[in-house]
């Protein structure tokens, strides 16, 4: 199992954030945003679907067959799309970005070089304040299920989960829907991780305790669950070069996978030294600390390099 879970984590790292960026970016450029965000949510959407398809095919063939199975449908379906779509390029059809013709390019951050990047104040800033937002996102996230199960239930508990799932489907959408193509991206973050802010101080107001407060809490740290991924990246494309915004975001995504990847554990030990705080305080206190030095973050990197 832990064989597999290496290999898994390996193939994931090549098919997430940065992979899909990667594929998106030649087609869309003025557009970016709402097809990022409409990529992005297959990834959620995959989540709501597998969850409960995993559960099924293994209460009835058993886990092996089920890997098997789901491993080899996956397999066929990528191998397919590679072969078929992921192949192609615009040039390669004679087709140019959003189906438009060339557009004059605005790049607020000169392109960077070599080592450079990690002396670029905007690329070190971006990277910090994606790795602290998704290691607050990611440590409570590992531990709310079974701070809400006491509170609603297992049923109510995976209900709640579910819903912040589609609040982050919801949240991620309508972020690329109506952001200017001028927006400043990092303000935009910075009003996704605010959300996700309160959501976490709801919950202190919750006191372990179903209500309003729990509820709002649930949706509103949902919805910046989504854009804590795609932001990002759009970031990276409106501060540096095209040519450099394909090193960017590869770079960016693996930082914040190398900070969040202790996350859970970290939250672990914190509630572990707390274990009279059934109801998750010093958890959501943390979360929203956090979440704040993100903030900080991304306004740091405003202006010029």
């Amino acid at each position: 199992m832990f064989g597999a879970a290496f290999a898994s984590g390996a193939g994931w790292v090549a098919m997430g954030a940065a992979a899909v960026n990667a594929l998106i970016a030649p087609w869309f450029t003025l557009r970016r945003p709402a097809a990022l965000g409409l990529a992005y949510n297959g990834a959620s959407l995959g989540g709501v679907i597998f969850s409960p398809l995993w559960i099924a095919l293994i209460a009835g063939i058993g886990f092996a067959a089920a890997a098997l199975a789901v491993g080899s449908v996956m397999l066929m379906v990528v191998a397919l799309l590679s072969l078929l779509v992921f192949r192609h390029s615009p040039e390669s059809l004679g087709q140019t970005p959003d189906g438009l013709a060339a557009q004059p390019c605005s790049i607020k951050a000169p392109p960077a070089s070599g080592t450079s990047l990690f002396r670029n104040r905007k690329f070190l800033t971006l990277a910090a304040g994606m790795m602290l937002g998704l290691f607050a996102q990611i440590g409570l996230l590992a531990h709310l299920f079974s701070l809400l199960v006491p509170v609603l239930g297992e049923a109510g508990a995976g209900m709640a989960m579910g819903g912040a799932t589609l609040a982050a489907i919801l949240g991620r959408s309508l972020v690329g829907a109506v952001m200017p193509v001028s927006a400043d991206r990092r303000l935009v973050a910075c009003l996704s991780y605010a959300v996700q802010v309160i959501g976490s101080l709801l919950f202190l107001m919750a006191a372990g305790e179903a209500g309003a407060s729990l509820i709002l809490g649930i949706a509103l740290f949902g919805l910046g669950i989504g854009n804590a991924t795609s932001l990002p990246p759009l970031i990276a494309q409106q501060e540096f070069a095209p040519a450099e915004t394909a090193r960017v975001v590869p770079l960016i995504v693996a930082i914040g996978q190398a900070g969040y990847a202790f996350a859970p554990a970290t939250f672990g030990l914190l509630r572990s030294e707390n274990i009279a705080d059934v109801t998750g305080t010093a958890l959501f206190l943390c979360a929203a600390a956090i979440q704040t030095a993100a903030i900080l973050c991304f306004l740091a990197g405003r202006g010029k390099t």
